[in-house]
C-alpha cells in the first residue's frame, strides 16, 4: 500500500484518515463531531439531557468493561458511581476541599473499592460472585443509614448541608450551573473513559480479558494469571465509574443522593442498556447507554402515555431485546457494513491497526522486537 512505512504498519496520519476508516468507523466519527456542535444549538434542557446521557453512558461502558469482558457479572457496579461521588461530595461538604480537587479522592475512593469487590473474583466465579456484587451496595446504603451526618442517610448530601458546584474552568463555563458546560464536561469524561477502554479491550490485555470470558482454565494453561486480569478491570472500571460519579454529582444535572448514585435500579439499568447497545464491544455499551437515557427521558415527557410510560419503556425496551439479542451496535454493523475490511476495531478483544502502531513505534525505540 503507497504511503505505509517499511514494516507495512500504517503511520498515525494514515491510520486516522477518515477516508481510510470503514463505512462504521466514519458514522461514529461523525457522531462524536456532533456531540461538540449539539451543546450549541439544542435548547438547554435538551443540553442537559445530553450531558446526564453522556455520563449515564459512562457507566454502562465501565460495567461493559468487567462484566462484558471478563463474564463476571456484576450487579451492584452503582457501587463504583455511589462510592466515587460520595466520597468527593464529602470532601467538599466536611473538609471544603474545592470541587474540582475533590473529584480525585472521588476516583481513588472507587479505584479502592474495586480492589475490594476484585478480590473476590480471586476465589469466586459465577453466580456466587454476582451475588457478592449485589450485597455489597446494599451493605453500603446500611452503612449510610448508621452515619447520617456524614452521609444524611437515605437523603443523600442534601440532608447534612450544600454542596459546592463546579466554578469555571478555564474556557468552559461553569458545569455547575450552565447546561453547555455541564455537557461538555460530561462529552469530556465520556471520550475519556472510550479511548482508555477501547485502548485496552484492543490490546493484548483485551484478549486474556476476552479469553477469559470465553474459558477461563483455558487462559490459566497459557501461563497467564485470570485473577490478576480480573483485578486490574475491577480496579480500572472502578477508577473510571468514580470519576463519572463524582464529576456528575457536582454537575448541574446530578446530585449526591442514593436515588441518583446508588440505587439498585441503577445498577440494573446499566446492565439493560449495555445489553441493549451490544455486551462486550465498549462502542456499544456507549450507544446503548445513551440511547437508553434518552429513550427514555423522551417516554417520560410523552403526554399521553403519563404515568404508563416506564410500562411503555420496559416493553419497547424488551422488543429491542428479543429482535436484537446481539445488540442494536453489532447487529448494525453486520447487517449494513458486512464485508468490512481486515484490520477494522474488534468487538470483543484483539489487535487493531492502532496496536500494530503502538507496537511499532515501541520497536524504533528500542523495545522488544515481535
Amino acid at each position: 500500500m503507497a504511503g505505509n512505512t517499511d514494516t507495512g504498519v500504517r503511520t498515525w496520519g494514515e491510520l486516522l484518515d477518515p477516508r481510510s476508516m470503514a463505512t462504521h468507523q466514519q458514522l461514529g466519527l461523525v457522531a462524536i463531531l456532533a456531540l461538540f456542535v449539539l451543546p450549541l444549538v439544542l435548547p438547554a434542557i435538551w443540553a442537559f439531557r445530553v450531558a446526564g446521557a453522556l455520563f449515564f453512558a459512562t457507566f454502562v461502558m465501565s460495567w461493559d468493561f468487567v462484566s462484558g469482558y471478563t463474564g463476571e457479572i456484576s450487579f451492584g457496579h452503582g457501587l463504583f458511581f455511589g462510592v466515587g461521588g460520595y466520597a468527593a461530595g464529602m470532601a467538599n461538604l466536611h473538609l471544603d476541599v474545592d470541587p474540582w480537587l475533590a473529584v480525585f479522592v472521588g476516583v481513588a475512593a472507587a479505584g479502592a473499592a474495586g480492589l475490594l469487590i476484585g478480590f473476590p473474583s480471586l476465589r469466586l466465579q459465577g453466580p456466587y460472585f454476582s451475588l457478592v456484587t449485589l450485597v455489597t451496595p446494599i451493605i453500603l446504603i446500611s452503612v449510610f443509614r448508621f452515619f447520617p451526618d456524614l452521609t444524611g442517610g437515605e437523603l443523600g448530601l442534601v440532608g447534612v448541608g450544600t454542596v459546592d458546584k463546579f466554578g469555571d474552568l478555564l474556557f468552559l463555563p461553569s458545569p455547575g450551573f450552565s447546561p453547555i458546560g455541564a455537557a461538555y464536561l460530561a462529552l469530556g469524561v465520556f471520550l475519556f473513559a472510550l479511548v482508555v477502554f477501547v485502548a485496552v479491550t484492543r490490546s493484548d490485555a483485551g484478549m486474556v480479558l476476552t479469553g477469559i470470558r470465553e474459558d477461563e482454565t483455558a487462559v490459566a494453561a497459557t501461563g497467564k494469571n485470570p485473577a490478576k486480569f480480573k483485578l486490574f478491570a475491577f480496579v480500572l472500571s472502578g477508577l473510571i465509574g468514580g470519576l463519572a460519579g463524582a464529576t456528575y454529582g457536582f454537575s448541574a444535572v446530578g446530585s449526591f443522593t442514593v436515588s441518583e448514585l446508588l440505587a439498585l435500579v441503577i445498577s440494573i439499568e446499566v446492565i439493560v442498556a449495555a445489553i441493549l447497545g451490544g455486551m462486550g464491544t465498549i462502542t456499544g455499551a456507549a450507544f446503548g447507554g445513551a440511547f437508553f437515557y434518552i429513550l427514555r427521558t423522551v417516554m417520560r415527557n410523552i403526554e399521553f402515555i403519563g404515568e404508563l410510560y416506564f410500562l411503555v419503556f420496559a416493553v419497547v425496551t424488551l422488543l429491542f431485546l428479543f429482535f436484537l439479542p446481539q445488540g442494536i451496535v453489532p447487529a448494525a454493523v453486520n447487517r449494513l457494513f458486512a464485508g468490512g475490511s481486515p484490520g477494522e476495531p474488534v468487538t470483543d478483544g484483539g489487535s487493531t491497526d492502532a496496536m500494530a502502531v503502538l507496537r511499532d513505534w515501541m520497536d524504533r525505540l528500542g523495545g522488544e522486537k515481535r
